[in-house]
């Protein structure tokens, strides 16, 4: 067995990918190649929109810019490299490339779910004090929001990578996984203590950095859903819950995929149907998110059409479309 040592320098981490479908990695890297296409273009369009048309230029689009540029760095960190990995069968990665990509990885994690909280907090404005929406949603509170969501974020996952890091590893070390998921390290390194204690703490972290914010958006929606109820008229509850869909599909899209994800951690659940959760836990979100905010959100769709005609001509889009 090789030894172990605390020390970093020459390490490096062997990544498997997908046990099971080491005799496919021509069709993986043209199918994954094509996700992250649909992502970084979907999502530059989403930009282009709201930064082109200055009627956009609102709270809600202001944090659905944020979470464009999010899901383009989201999928950056993990993607170029899984495509190395099936086109030039590239498996090794730096020790510290290993932990900046973990780093990237669960720090970005974190910040769509704080995003999903202040976009939460701005529809729960909106609907239930809508007198004093402009007042309180201004320019300064709305770039304060969006930063405290990104600097708390990235600074949460710091004190869990920083100690993964000073476990010991092997020369080269063999992670099951595709990517340098936290979990999928400190289980790759020599057993003993301390990486039982960082599996405990990273797992316990995640959830709470997870259950928390579930929690405040369910919060949030329980005082607007009350706040609707009160409005008389059937059409008036219809449009005060219509601005909520893009937010809601989005919310449940993103716990879904991090529900799959944690259940997979059985120990029981073969390897690579670990792997894959955590890689569809990775490209779901960033992917579906275009599409939901162009097809469910009239203004959007709208501008989108105006701005590229000769790209996308939908017949049925209007059928789909919901004012903000």
């Amino acid at each position: 067995m090789e030894s172990c040592s605390s020390n970093a320098s020459t390490k490096v981490f062997f990544l498997v990918g997908f046990p099971a479908l080491q005799d496919f990695q021509t069709p993986l890297f043209i199918v994954f190649l094509l996700f992250y296409l649909l992502i970084m273009v979907g999502n530059a369009i989403i930009i282009t929109v709201v930064v082109v048309d200055h009627t956009l230029h609102k709270p809600m689009y202001f944090f659905l810019i944020n979470l464009a540029v999010l899901d383009m760095l989201f999928t950056t960190t993990t993607i170029p490299k899984m495509l190395a990995m099936f086109l030039a069968n590239a498996k090794t990665i730096s020790f510290r490339g290993c932990f900046l990509q973990m780093y990237s990885f669960h720090g970005l994690t974190v910040t769509e779910a704080l995003l999903l909280v202040v976009m939460a907090y701005d529809r729960y404005e909106a609907i239930c004090n809508p007198l004093q929406y402009p007042a309180k949603m201004t320019r300064r509170v709305n770039i304060q929001l969006a930063a405290s969501a990104w600097i708390t974020a990235l600074l949460i996952p710091v004190p869990v990578v920083t100690q993964t890091s000073r476990l010991a590893y092997g020369h080269t070390t063999t992670v099951h996984h595709c990517f340098c998921d936290h979990l999928a390290v400190v289980q790759a390194a020599c057993s003993d203590f301390s990486a039982n204690f960082q599996t405990f703490l990273g797992f316990s972290i995640a959830m709470t950095v997870s259950v928390v914010p579930l929690l405040l958006v369910t919060l949030s929606y329980i005082h607007i859903i009350l706040s609707v109820l009160k409005i008389n008229s059937k059409e008036g509850r219809m449009k005060a819950f219509s601005t909520c869909t893009s937010h809601l599909l989005v919310v449940g899209t993103y716990y879904s995929s991090i529900v799959v994800a944690y259940v997979s951690y059985r120990a029981d659940i073969p390897v690579d149907v670990h792997v894959m959760s955590n890689v569809v836990f990775s490209i779901l979100t960033p992917l579906l998110n275009p599409i939901i905010y162009t097809l469910r959100n009239k203004e959007v769709n709208t501008m989108f059409l105006y701005t590229f005609p000769s790209t996308l001509h939908c017949g049925g889009c209007n059928y789909f479309n919901s004012s903000i």
